[in-house]
């Protein structure tokens, strides 16, 4: 197999928002949506644009990312700073709709580009694994039955990665019936948060 070029991320970056590898399979077309730094301190992993961040050009710009800031206890602007936050999600583009929400990300984005990126972000001290995708890509073996028995062993991981459920509205029953995410997993991820942002230059 032919090495990977190894570039500035700011070339990969650009190469990726170009990327169209799966463009025929998108109802809406390609529009690759993350951002990243090299400097960047805490990853966010999610899933894949909804339909207003795809539209919008800017990640979590919508219902959940509003609920994720909540979470992470930030503003608007420190989420925005890719030298603080990378947000690279499974897949980069919008991969329309199932008879319940989205559908999952497109497989094709992984393979392609998430080693790559990962390379380029070498200040990483905290990585947010949002959603069953992300859990089962990083975690692998590691990662639990079901997603809430994932979450519910966050302690399992280090403090260096927490896995989350998505924090879409229609989770909210979700969010109802796990009290103890609320009581307990949020207030130790927004003080790792905290921690980490602390630190950053």
């Amino acid at each position: 197999m032919k090495p990977q070029r190894i570039l500035p991320l700011d070339t990969l970056l650009s190469e990726v928002r170009a990327c169209r590898a799966c463009e025929p399979d998108l109802p809406l077309g390609a529009r690759p949506v993350l951002q990243a730094s090299p400097q960047s301190r805490i990853l966010i992993v999610g899933q894949a644009p909804g339909i207003k961040v795809h539209e919008t050009g800017i990640p979590w710009n919508d219902a959940s990312g509003k609920r994720l800031r909540e979470w992470l206890g930030v503003d608007a602007e420190t989420f925005y700073d890719p030298t603080r936050f990378a947000i690279v999600p499974m897949g980069f583009c919008y991969p329309g709709r199932a008879a319940s929400g989205d559908k999952p990300p497109r497989p094709e984005c992984a393979p392609l580009w998430m080693d790559r990126i990962l390379a380029s972000l070498k200040h990483i001290e905290l990585t947010l694994l949002v959603g069953l995708h992300a859990q089962r890509y990083f975690l692998g073996a590691a990662n639990k039955a079901s997603l809430t028995e994932t979450v519910r062993a966050w302690a399992e991981y280090g403090p260096d990665v927490v896995p989350l459920p998505h924090p879409s509205p229609r989770n909210v029953a979700w969010f109802q019936r796990n009290g103890w995410f609320g009581e307990a997993v949020l207030p130790a991820l927004k003080a790792q948060v905290a921690r980490v942002l602390a630190g950053a230059r």
